[in-house]
């Protein structure tokens, strides 16, 4: 396990996540098959190039599973009962196939349970698209809330 323990997470805490994932033309399409969802915007290249964009855009919910995906080795691999909300979700720059997608996260927030036997985390999650001057964009934020494991009784 590599997760934190409900109380190793401190609040104002900001963990850069190591793992990248450069987003592939397969990743849009698996995801958006997985999803059903068949918005031509993601899978049509002759639709998308006729929009602002003018290309195909990685479907939103995938850059937000991403960045879920590549903050759980630092944050609740191993230690997590279960995801309470993802929240004020904004995408405020689309992400292209060809684009690497890293993330950091920052603990906003934690609170033991009424029973006192796990704990409530809320961090507030960036992804960044790489780019080459390295001034990251920001393409997808929000806040993410777990329920925690506290640390085992050493015996």
């Amino acid at each position: 396990m590599t997760g934190l323990y409900y109380e190793e997470f401190t609040v104002g805490e900001t963990i850069e996540h190591a793992r990248r994932r450069t987003v592939s033309e397969a990743d849009n399409q698996r995801f958006c098959d997985m999803t059903m969802n068949q918005q031509p915007l993601h899978l049509d290249a002759a639709f998308a190039s006729d929009t602002p964009f003018g290309e195909r855009l990685v479907n939103g919910l995938y850059t937000l599973s991403l960045a879920v995906g590549v903050s759980i080795p630092e944050t609740t691999d191993g230690t997590i009962v279960a995801n309470l909300s993802y929240d004020s979700v904004e995408h405020p720059n689309p992400v292209f196939h060809g684009d690497t997608i890293r993330a950091r996260s920052t603990v906003t927030d934690k609170r033991e349970t009424s029973d006192g036997e796990r704990g409530i985390v809320t961090m507030h999650v960036e992804a960044f698209k790489l780019v080459d001057d390295g001034d990251d964009v920001l393409v997808c934020e929000f806040d993410r809330t777990a329920l925690s494991l506290k640390r085992p009784d050493a015996e």
